[in-house]
Parts: structure tokens; C-alpha cells; sequence
């Protein structure tokens, strides 16, 4: 709980100094690229995986289209579960590191002695409720009929979480593929290669080599499928609209 204090934050005194103490996990280093968690696979009585630092992608198909979902920080999944287990529609799934991740086994010894504290337990299921409202947040931002607007909400969204507020604008470090925010928005490459074009031309969301860069203030259909903390940002100046193109990083 070092890693992560927040799973004790209703823990108090020398009971939160004995959960600190009793919270060893192991830690397991995923380089950036495909993650095929087979090690993982005879693990079915461990609570999850915890993401301590890092980003993965998740992706399902389903009928030759994808879905995918971002993962990072906080975040606790279940990897070896089978993708379609007990499922009418044959489905696939991969996992992609999109950086170099840390993540804490929470193994079944684990279990055994954080099962003293349930504050402790209770804030693990809030991480995965949490997950599931960024996945329902996802599948209203893909009910939008414009696939310009899907992609203007989804960085508004991914901001909220990762983004941080400069001079210029929200900017929000996650090198995200064309091909990725396809999957993300439900759209095809093409298309969204196109509707990022047109909110770069109007210096909506940019790609400025190491960021995206948001600029003005968040779509307003947002106010219908959430609501999101980070402060509107100015508007940037001609310096930093003259550093800033379209485009996105490499596909991969």
C-alpha cells in the first residue's frame, strides 16, 4: 500500500500501519508491447492484477470489429480469464503495453492476509466498479453519431484522467495509434484518420509530437454522459498554435 495509499485511506493508526506492513505483493515488469499474460493463467483463486504505473490496451473482437478499453494506474483486471468463456459469439482478445508497466500480483497469500481488512477489500471492488463506469462513459461516447464528435468527447475523457492543464491548452501524453482510436470510438481508420484531420484544421485536438493537445472548452455533449474535473483551458496563443500539426503517432 505504499505503491498505491489509497486503498487505505479508511484505515487508520496502528490498524493502517499493520495493513501497510501486511500488504507485500509481488511485482511484475511488462515492457512496452504485445502482452500475452500466459504466466498468469493457473491463477484463478488470485483477486487480479494491479496496475501501478503504465498503460495497456485491450482489445476484443467480435465478427471481424473491435472494441478497447485503456487501462493504467489503479486499474485491476483479471487477464487469463477466457476471452470467450461461456459466450454465444466467438470473441478474441490482446493486450498491448503501450508503456513499460509495473504491475502487483494479488496472488491468493495476498488474499489470505488482506482478508483482516476489509476496507482494504472494498476499495479493490470499487477499482473494478470504477473500470466499468469508464467502460459504460465509452459505449455512450460511441452512441454519437459523428465520429468527429466521438473522438472530441473520448480525449475530453482520456484528459480527465490523464491530462494536465498548461498555457496552451489540456494536453494529454498518451501516443494513441489511428488504428487505437478506432477501436476506442468504434469507428474504421479511415474515418477517424479524417475526423482527426478536420479537428486539427480547427485547433480542436492536435497531435504536437509527444502529446495531444486540447484546446477550448470540452464538448457540450459531455454535459449528457458525465461529468469531468479538469478546468477548461485557455485558448492557446499563435506561438503554440504555430508548434502543434495533426497526424498521431506511428501505427503499429
Amino acid at each position: 500500500m505504499l505503491e498505491d495509499p489509497e486503498l487505505a485511506e479508511h484505515l487508520r493508526g496502528d490498524r493502517r500501519a499493520a495493513a501497510v506492513r501486511d500488504s507485500v505483493a509481488r511485482i511484475v515488469r511488462v515492457p512496452a508491447g504485445a502482452w500475452a499474460p500466459r504466466a498468469f493463467a493457473s491463477m484463478v483463486d488470485a483477486i487480479g492484477l494491479l496496475i501501478l504505473d503504465g498503460l495497456i490496451l485491450r482489445r476484443v473482437g467480435v465478427g471481424g470489429r473491435f472494441g478497447a478499453e485503456l487501462l493504467g494506474e489503479g486499474d485491476l483486471l483479471r487477464p487469463w480469464e477466457p476471452e470467450d468463456a461461456d459466450t454465444t459469439l466467438p470473441r478474441t482478445g490482446r493486450w498491448r503495453a503501450l508503456r513499460p508497466c509495473r504491475i502487483a500480483v494479488l496472488d491468493r497469500d495476498f488474499s489470505a492476509r488482506m482478508g483482516r481488512y476489509p476496507e482494504v477489500i472494498a476499495a479493490l471492488f470499487a477499482r473494478a466498479v470504477r473500470r466499468s463506469g469508464h467502460t459504460v462513459l465509452g459505449m455512450a461516447i460511441v452512441h454519437q453519431p459523428r465520429v468527429d464528435v466521438r473522438l472530441h468527447m473520448l480525449f475530453w475523457a482520456l484528459a480527465d484522467r490523464w491530462g494536465t492543464v498548461h498555457a496552451d491548452g489540456v494536453r494529454l501524453p498518451l501516443e494513441l495509434t489511428h488504428q487505437a482510436l478506432a477501436d476506442l470510438v468504434a469507428a474504421r481508420r479511415p474515418t477517424v484518420s479524417k475526423a482527426l484531420g478536420d479537428l486539427a484544421a480547427r485547433s480542436i485536438v492536435v497531435w504536437a509530437g509527444q502529446h495531444w493537445l486540447l484546446t477550448g472548452q470540452p464538448p457540450t455533449e459531455l454535459a449528457e454522459v458525465g461529468s469531468f474535473s479538469i478546468s477548461a483551458s485557455p485558448e492557446p496563443t499563435a506561438a503554440a498554435r504555430s508548434r502543434v500539426t495533426g497526424g498521431g503517432p506511428a501505427e503499429f
